[in-house]
């Protein structure tokens, strides 16, 4: 599969509003967090980080998905650039679009 037919295969395995919900905190935090320790060099706080958004996506997928995480059978940079890019469509309220062309159905 190529990275850019990947983006519907990325929404139905975070079809739930609550995995996706997690995704959300997990990016905007999980960034701001590497951003701040790549500012201060605190290598090791990174490592931490990284640990932290792991087990906060397999988490998710897990417990609420009930799937595992596409970093598990995809490249990991597909999964980073995909939780960014559902982000942004959620935040300028294309989401929906985007989940409807993948197949997914939204709960009313």
């Amino acid at each position: 599969m190529k990275f850019s037919n990947y983006w519907p295969d990325y929404l139905r395995e975070h079809s739930k509003p609550a995995t996706r919900a997690m995704h959300y905190i997990q990016t905007v935090f999980g960034g701001a967090a590497i951003l701040g320790s790549i500012a201060t060099q605190d290598w090791l706080f990174l490592v931490a980080i990284l640990v932290v958004i792991f087990i906060w996506a397999l988490a998710a997928h897990k417990l609420v998905e009930g799937n595992r995480p596409a970093a598990a059978t995809h490249p990991f940079w597909w999964s980073v650039v995909n939780d960014l890019r559902m982000l942004a469509h959620f935040a300028t309220g294309t989401l929906g679009r985007e989940l409807e062309k993948a197949g997914v159905t939204q709960a009313k």
